[in-house]
């Protein structure tokens, strides 16, 4: 039951509101803030899966927003900043998206921020968050920086 709402809250949010860059920057950011290992690998899968490209995707595990390229950026900084509770950055960066992609692209950013965070919260909090592990993009190992929630 709890997989079923989980499945539906993440769900619920028009993906295809904001583009997947934007998307994967925004989940990578907030898996990071809560694992670093097996849920951030896959955010990354999922984000391939997608059709966001590995060099985007090394430059988002990283956190240069030079190499992720703006649209990436738009959404990494907003994840950031929110997270952050850096409310004015946080309010800049909701400005930038729903002048991007509108009101229903700031809802998909956030809905992904937020459900990202969920599964690795909820690992850690039942006991099975034990180790990190090595992350992978396009089967090459990839270093990846660390957020703090």
């Amino acid at each position: 039951m709890s997989a079923l709402k989980f499945g539906f809250f993440s769900q619920m949010a028009d993906q295809r509101a904001a583009p997947a860059e934007a998307i994967a920057a925004v989940k990578i950011a907030g898996t990071l803030a809560e694992d670093c290992g097996p849920c951030v690998q896959i955010a990354v899968d999922m984000a391939a899966a997608e059709g966001v490209s590995p060099e985007v995707l090394r430059a988002i595990l990283a956190g240069d927003e030079a190499g992720m390229g703006e649209v990436a950026a738009v959404g990494w900084r907003f994840a950031r900043a929110s997270l952050a509770r850096d409310l004015v950055a946080a309010d800049q960066g909701r400005d930038q998206i729903v002048h991007r992609w509108g009101e229903a692209g700031l809802v998909a950013l956030s809905m992904s921020l937020t459900a990202a965070r969920m599964y690795p919260t909820l690992k850690y909090a039942l006991g099975y968050g034990r180790a990190c592990s090595k992350l992978t993009v396009a089967g090459a190992p990839v270093d990846h920086i660390s957020i703090a929630a």
